[in-house]
């Protein structure tokens, strides 16, 4: 019974990339204090500039609204409008990123975060510099400095996110839960150790991607260890995979 984690192959073998070929998409590689790599998806300038738009039409609609309702108030209305102007146009992206886990509203609507060089949340002072700085990207028109050092630099930084060691990733989706076959539980023929459930748990999940004649073929290795002709071999290993993940057992 030790021939359940070949299963563990269930995917068809891929061929693994020359050394000298280039890589298809960007990976910014993090090592964390525990040792653990994490790959970030840094995010390019036309999708950081469509977000900066978003976020600058809000700006505006809310600037527009502000100044209707402040005329009514005569002189004190227009200094209290140069006043929540200047905390709207300087303030509005850092409360977002540091209150909203780096997602300002456009960057939300684009999938986008601002994290630390380090791929930790961005803080006050690193996401207040990184603001600041936009005077200096903006230069000498429409984001000239801004865009250059965005496609000069392979993770795609502004002079701001230089400055304050910060970087414009993709959110990814959280994972969702694999869909598995509706199939009546099954105690396993005999105790399985922790790599066997493994190993019947992960042909369960990726079932579903498989191709009939590939899902046989796996499922025959363990016709013979389970006892059962090699055409139920599949729904055995369906039904003990059930099993160990909570399904009911069927009746006897």
């Amino acid at each position: 019974m030790r021939q359940p984690p070949a299963l563990i192959a269930a995917a068809p073998p891929r061929l693994a990339p020359s050394p000298a070929a280039a890589p298809l998409d960007t990976r910014y590689q993090v090592e964390t204090p525990e040792g653990i790599d994490l790959l970030l998806r840094p995010a390019g300038p036309v999708a950081r500039g469509l977000a900066y738009l978003i976020d600058l039409g809000i700006r505006v609609l809310l600037m527009l609204a502000m100044f209707i309702l402040l005329a009514f108030l005569g002189q004190l209305g227009t200094g209290l409008g140069l006043l929540l102007t200047f905390l709207v146009t300087w303030w509005y992206m850092v409360l977002f990123e540091v209150l909203n886990q780096g997602r300002s509203p456009g960057k939300q609507v684009m999938g986008l975060r601002v994290v630390h060089d380090d791929g930790t949340p961005v803080g006050w002072s690193a996401s207040l510099l990184r603001n600041l700085l936009r005077f200096v990207d903006i230069l000498p028109f429409g984001y000239t400095l801004g865009l250059l050092a965005c496609l000069s630099n392979p993770a795609f930084k502004r002079l701001g996110d230089l400055a304050a060691g910060t970087l414009v990733i993709y959110r990814d989706p959280l994972p969702g839960k694999p869909a598995l076959p509706q199939v009546p539980a099954q105690l396993p023929p005999c105790p399985l150790s922790l790599a066997e459930q493994r190993a019947f748990t992960g042909f369960a999940e990726r079932s579903a991607g498989l191709s009939a004649a590939r899902r046989e073929e796996l499922a025959g290795i363990l016709a013979e260890p389970l006892g059962v002709p090699a055409a139920q071999a599949e729904a055995r290993i369906q039904g003990i995979a059930s099993g160990l993940l909570g399904g009911g057992l069927a009746a006897p």
